[in-house]
């Protein structure tokens, strides 16, 4: 009878801390699970609203993407909650090829694709009674991705970049190794996609890796590395398929700038990705438009609360300026 006593104690115990945690998300944000279609293919996200939401009232909604491989548990859900704290419809969701979403090959990379399903976000929120307009939020690749988003599509009202990755033709050399290491690797993609074609073989390598050089980004992976942080999500896979090769290395938002019209801020510091390019890229746009230089590493960027929360505070702004 003892044993039976303190395991329900334990029991009650457990469930009484999982309402408490779950009590202390519902004060800040509300989530649920969402799905939409992009071209026959379902796309999951997760849709964060305001914990004093109102369905009669109308707000500014945000679609948020993060980095290379992520999934929407990752950064995504991270900014996405933050927002609907301050008053803004966030939805974060799974590209098609990732995570919950449909899409095969899995792990695929392709900017041509992620621009679609971004298209399809934007027309699942435009949907949605409650909603004003509709921003967009990307961290490092989706910042790029954001790009060629602003670039096609003007229902698109204000766009923010975090830590953005933005390469251009200048910079892959560097970043890969030289031009023959560029060429080995669009050759092991396009084998890669025969051998698919051909067989349905998925060729995978690891995503990234400090002590692998076989990844398909190599080097100080923290962010990904400590269970404690990206790296134990258990939604996301730390995989590549090499097929992805051509389409990724020709993954050029530099390009979009000149032609972006929409009001974008760009958020980034000496310690993120390609800083000059950042600049750069900020210098060539067109349309209404703010820099924000902060302190922090890349992957601070990702999930530590001080440059979250400052990264945050001032894509809020720019959005209920330009989103009414």
């Amino acid at each position: 009878m003892k044993k039976i006593f303190i395991t329900t104690v334990i029991l009650v115990i457990s469930l009484a801390v999982t309402a408490q945690k779950e009590n202390s998300i519902q004060k800040n944000s509300i989530m649920k699970k969402v799905t939409f279609n992009r071209d026959n293919l379902q796309l999951v996200g997760h849709l964060f609203t305001p914990v004093d939401f109102n369905p009669n009232k109308k707000y500014p909604a945000v679609l948020i993407g993060g980095s290379l491989t992520s999934v929407k548990e990752q950064m995504a859900s991270t900014y996405a909650r933050k927002l609907a704290q301050q008053g803004i419809i966030a939805l974060a969701f799974d590209y098609s090829h990732y995570g919950e979403s449909e899409g095969q090959p899995r792990q695929f990379e392709d900017p041509a694709q992620k621009l679609k399903d971004l298209q399809a976000a934007v027309t699942y929120l435009e949907h949605l009674d409650y909603v004003s307009g509709v921003g967009a939020l990307g961290v490092c690749t989706s910042g790029g991705n954001m790009a060629y988003l602003a670039e096609t599509d003007d229902r698109i009202k204000a766009v923010i970049t975090v830590a953005a990755w933005l390469p251009n033709e200048e910079t892959l050399p560097l970043l890969y190794g030289g031009e023959e290491n560029l060429k080995t690797l669009r050759e092991s993609g396009n084998q890669a996609k025969e051998k698919y074609d051909a067989q349905g073989e998925n060729k995978i390598v690891l995503a990234y890796s400090d002590t692998d050089k076989t990844a398909s980004h190599f080097g100080p992976m923290e962010y990904y590395m400590d269970t404690t942080r990206g790296g134990g999500v258990e939604e996301w896979k730390n995989e590549f398929a090499t097929m992805s090769w051509p389409t990724w290395l020709d993954f050029n938002p530099m390009d979009k700038a000149k032609n972006i019209k929409t009001p974008v801020m760009v958020i980034h510091s000496d310690g993120s990705a390609l800083p000059d390019n950042a600049k750069q890229f900020y210098n060539d746009l067109e349309g209404k438009k703010e820099l924000v230089w902060l302190d922090g590493y890349h992957f601070d960027f990702y999930d530590q609360e001080k440059q979250v929360q400052e990264a945050s505070e001032n894509a809020v702004r720019f959005i209920k300026a330009h989103i009414q």
